[in-house]
C-alpha cells in the first residue's frame, strides 16, 4: 500500500474540516419589516412574531434575525422612513443570505400617502442597498397582509390594494425579484387581527407557515420557457410577472413564468376568462408554477377546440413542461377544461372548476330554470353543426355526459360554487355531476358559498384552492409533520401557548417520578392537575380511574400533531420520567390537514417519544371521535385516521386505546348523547367518564398493576 506523506494528509485533513464548514454553514435570514414583524401586540413577541415562529419551523442550520421597526415606511422623505434606522444598518451588517422585505403598510396611510410618487424609486434604492452586500442575498418582497382599519386616515385597505400592492409588484417585475402574496393569504380574517391591523399569534402563525414554504421549497432559476418561444411575443406584468402574449396556431397564447420553477415544472392551465379573480394563480406563481392560456372561445369544447389544446400541450412538453396539467375552468370553461380531461384523462394531475357550466342545455340553453343566453346558444349550435334547438337538445358532450369517462381518468376534481347562483344554478350543473361522480368513487371536493351567485368568481383567500393543487401535484408542505411551537392565545384566561408550555415544563419538574403522563391538546388539558387549569370536566372522571396512580396532564389548547411533537422534543421529560404516556392527538390538525397528513403527524410524535423516552411504554388514543354526524367531515377523516394509526401498535412499546364503543352511538353513528359538547369535539364530563374508563383497563394492563 503507498504511504501517504504526513503533508498530504494534513491538506486532506483541512480539506474535509474545509467541507463539513461549508456543510454545516448557517443559512442566515434577515426580515425586514414595520410593526407586523417586530410582534408588535403580541404576547411573547420574541417567541410569537412570524420570524421567531419561522426560526422554530426552520430548526438547525437557519437563523432567522427580526429587524422590524414598528410605524416604518419604505418611504425616504419623512420622519418615519425605514432607511433612516438604526434598524437598517444592522439588518445591512447582518450578512444575510435571504432577506424578507415586508414594508408598505405604513406608506398607505397619510400624510406619508400623499409621497406615493417616490415609493417605487425608494424601494427600489432599499433592494439595491442588500444586493450590494457581499453575499449578494436572495431577496423576496412580501406583500402586505390586509387590513380591516376603517379610518380612512389611517391604513385602510382600499389604500394597501390601490396604492402599494401595484408598486410592489412592479418593483419585483422590474428588479426580477421572488413575490410572496400575504396579503391574499389574511383575507376573510378579521378575528385573527384583534385591532384589525396587526395580526395575533395565530395570525402570524399563517405568515410563518407561508415563509417557512418560500424558504425550503426547491426551484430552478435556470429554466426559462420564454427561450422556447420561437414566434414574435411581446412580455408585460401580470401581479409581478413576466407575462409573453403570441399567436399559437392562430390562436392567442399566454405564459406567465415564475421567478423560480418548481421541481417538475408544474403549471395551471386557464381554460377561460384570463386574468378575473386570478388570486389563485398568483398564489402559485408565488410556488413556482407557470400558468398558460391558448384561447379557444368560443368553441364549447368541441373537436376543433380539443385539437387545438392537443397540439398546445404538445408544445408545452416540447418546452419542457409537467407532463400533467392542473386544469382552471371558470364558469363556460368548466365545459372546456372537462371535455379536454375527458379525452386526456393521463394528462391531467388536477381538475379546479369554479361556478361551472357542466350541461349546455342549461346554460347558455337556458332550458332550465336560468335564463341562459340566446347570443351563447346560437354560438355552441353552429359550433357542432345544429340547425335547430330540437337537435342541440340531444348534445351528449357535456361534462355530465362524460362522468364515467372522467371518473376513471383518476385525477382530483374541486368545484367552487355560489348556492344563489342563478345563471348556472347549481342544481342543474355541479350537484348533479357531484352526485354521480361520488356513486362511482369519483374524488370530487365542493366549497359552497352560501348566498353567493354566479359572481365573484373563486375565494377571496384561495388557500383552500391552492391546497388542493398543491396536493394533487404532490407539492404541499406536510405541517402535520413539521416540528413547531403553538401560537394559540387565549383572552379568557389571559394566556399564552408559551405560558401552558412554561407552566407544563414546572410542573413536570416538581411532581417527580409519574406511572401516568397525558400528553394532548384542550381535550387533555380540561383534565387539570395544573396552575393554569387547577379543575376541568374531566378532573372527577380521571381522578377516580386513575386513582392507583401518580399521573399528570400536559395538554396545551389549540395543539395540533407539529406542536406535540415540538413539545416531545423539546421538554425536560427527566424529572417525571413516566412509565407510560397516553397521546391523544389530531383532532386540531383536521380543519387544514388531509387524513394522511394526521397519521404521518401521530407518527413523527411516536417517533419522538421512542427516542426521548425510550423505556416508557405508549398508549394511543390519537383524535377522539369527532363531527356529531357520520356524514360530517370531521367524523370521516376521524374514521380514516383511526383506521391507519392501528399499525403502529405492536403491543409491546406501543399499546391502543380506542374508546369509539361507548363514545360513538352504534345505532345511529352519530355521537353518545350527553358525551359532548355542541362543537362534536369536546367532552362534557359523561364523555370523560367514558374516555378515563377506557383508558384505565389498559394503562393496568401496560403497568402490570
Amino acid at each position: 500500500m503507498k504511504k501517504i506523506a504526513p503533508s498530504h494528509f494534513l491538506i486532506i485533513v483541512f480539506l474535509l474540516i474545509q467541507t463539513a464548514v461549508v456543510a454545516q454553514k448557517t443559512i442566515r435570514i434577515a426580515c425586514v419589516g414595520n410593526s407586523i414583524t417586530a410582534g408588535a401586540r403580541l404576547p411573547h413577541p420574541e417567541k410569537n412574531a412570524y420570524p421567531a415562529q419561522l426560526q422554530q419551523m426552520l430548526g438547525d442550520g437557519y437563523e432567522v434575525m427580526n429587524f422590524g421597526n414598528s410605524g416604518k415606511t419604505v418611504i425616504k422623505n419623512c420622519d418615519r422612513a425605514y432607511m433612516a434606522t438604526p434598524t437598517y444598518q444592522q439588518a445591512l451588517k447582518s450578512n444575510p443570505d435571504i432577506v424578507f422585505i415586508k414594508l408598505g403598510t405604513n406608506d398607505s396611510r397619510l400624510p406619508y400617502r400623499l409621497q406615493i410618487d417616490s415609493f417605487v424609486s425608494d424601494y427600489k434604492t432599499l433592494v439595491h442597498s442588500f444586493q450590494d452586500l457581499s453575499t449578494h442575498p436572495r431577496i423576496i418582497l412580501l406583500l402586505p397582509v390586509t387590513s380591516y382599519k376603517a379610518d380612512t386616515t389611517l391604513q385602510t385597505e382600499q389604500a394597501i390594494a390601490k396604492l402599494i400592492l401595484p408598486r410592489i409588484r412592479q418593483v419585483a417585475f422590474d428588479e426580477k425579484l421572488e413575490l410572496v402574496d400575504l396579503h391574499s393569504i389574511t383575507q376573510d380574517m378579521l378575528a385573527t387581527f384583534p385591532d384589525s391591523l396587526h395580526p395575533s399569534s395565530l395570525g402570524a402563525t399563517i405568515l410563518a407557515k407561508r415563509l417557512y414554504e418560500a424558504v425550503v421549497n426547491k426551484t430552478d432559476k435556470s429554466f426559462d420557457i420564454f427561450k422556447k418561444i420561437k414566434v414574435p411575443f411581446t412580455v408585460s406584468s401580470y401581479y409581478g410577472y413576466e407575462c409573453a402574449d403570441f399567436t399559437f396556431n392562430g390562436h392567442k397564447a399566454k405564459i406567465v413564468k415564475p421567478r423560480g420553477v418548481a421541481e417538475g415544472k408544474p403549471f395551471i392551465w386557464n381554460a377561460r376568462f384570463w386574468n378575473v379573480e386570478p388570486q389563485t394563480e398568483i398564489a402559485l406563481l408565488d410556488r413556482g408554477f407557470h400558468v398558460v392560456y391558448c384561447d379557444v372561445a368560443e368553441l364549447f369544447g368541441n373537436a376543433e377546440a380539443i385539437n387545438t389544446w392537443n397540439k398546445f400541450y404538445d408544445w408545452l412538453q416540447k418546452a419542457g413542461l409537467s407532463k400533467t396539467a392542473c386544469m382552471e375552468g371558470f364558469s363556460r370553461g368548466g365545459v372546456y377544461a372537462y371535455n379536454w380531461a375527458a379525452e386526456n384523462p393521463g394528462k391531467v394531475a388536477c381538475v379546479y372548476v369554479d361556478a361551472p357550466v357542466l350541461d349546455v342545455k342549461s346554460w347558455p340553453g337556458g332550458k332550465g330554470t336560468g335564463k341562459g343566453s340566446a347570443a351563447d346558444w346560437e354560438a355552441f349550435k353552429k359550433d357542432y353543426g345544429y340547425t335547430s334547438d330540437e337537435q342541440a337538445l340531444t348534445f351528449k358532450g357535456n361534462p355530465i355526459d362524460k362522468i364515467p369517462q372522467i371518473v376513471q381518468g383518476g385525477y382530483p376534481m374541486l368545484h367552487v360554487v355560489g348556492d344563489a347562483d342563478s345563471l348556472v344554478p347549481v342544481s342543474e350543473n355541479t350537484a348533479i355531476f357531484e352526485k354521480q361522480v361520488l356513486a362511482l368513487n369519483g374524488n370530487i371536493t365542493v366549497i359552497h358559498k352560501p348566498g353567493v351567485g354566479h359572481h365573484p368568481h373563486s375565494l377571496a383567500n384561495p388557500t383552500p384552492i391552492v391546497d388542493f393543487i398543491l396536493r394533487s401535484t404532490h407539492r404541499q408542505v406536510v405541517f402535520a409533520t413539521t416540528s413547531a411551537p403553538g401560537s394559540e392565545y387565549r383572552f379568557g384566561n389571559e394566556t399564552d401557548w408559551w405560558d401552558n408550555y412554561n407552566d407544563i415544563q414546572h410542573t413536570l419538574d416538581s411532581v417527580g417520578k409519574l406511572d401516568v403522563l397525558l400528553l394532548g391538546n384542550s381535550i387533555t388539558q380540561a383534565i387539570g392537575h395544573r396552575r393554569l387549569e387547577v379543575k376541568g370536566a374531566g378532573t372527577q372522571a380521571f381522578d377516580s380511574a386513575l386513582a392507583s396512580y401518580k399521573y399528570g396532564v400536559a395538554g396545551i389548547r389549540g395543539d395540533r400533531t407539529q406542536h406535540l411533537l415540538w413539545r416531545v422534543q423539546h421538554t425536560d421529560l427527566s424529572k417525571a420520567d413516566p412509565t407510560v404516556v397516553v397521546v391523544t392527538i389530531g383532532v386540531n390538525n383536521f380543519r387544514d390537514d388531509e387524513a394522511t397528513e394526521v397519521i404521518a403527524g401521530i407518527q413523527s410524535v411516536l417517533k419522538a417519544i421512542a427516542v426521548k423516552l425510550p423505556k416508557t411504554k405508549i398508549i394511543l388514543t390519537g383524535p377522539l371521535p369527532a363531527g356529531n354526524k357520520v356524514a360530517d367531515d370531521y367524523r370521516r377523516k376521524y374514521q380514516l385516521v383511526h383506521q391507519q394509526i392501528k399499525q403502529f401498535v405492536n403491543n409491546k412499546s406501543i399499546f391502543f386505546c380506542d374508546p369509539s364503543g361507548s363514545l360513538i352511538d352504534a345505532g345511529s353513528g352519530n355521537l353518545a348523547e350527553g358525551c359532548y359538547r355542541p362543537d362534536g369535539i369536546h367532552l362534557t364530563e359523561k364523555g370523560y367518564t367514558v374516555w378515563a374508563g377506557a383508558l384505565q383497563p389498559v394503562i393496568k394492563q401496560v403497568i402490570g398493576k
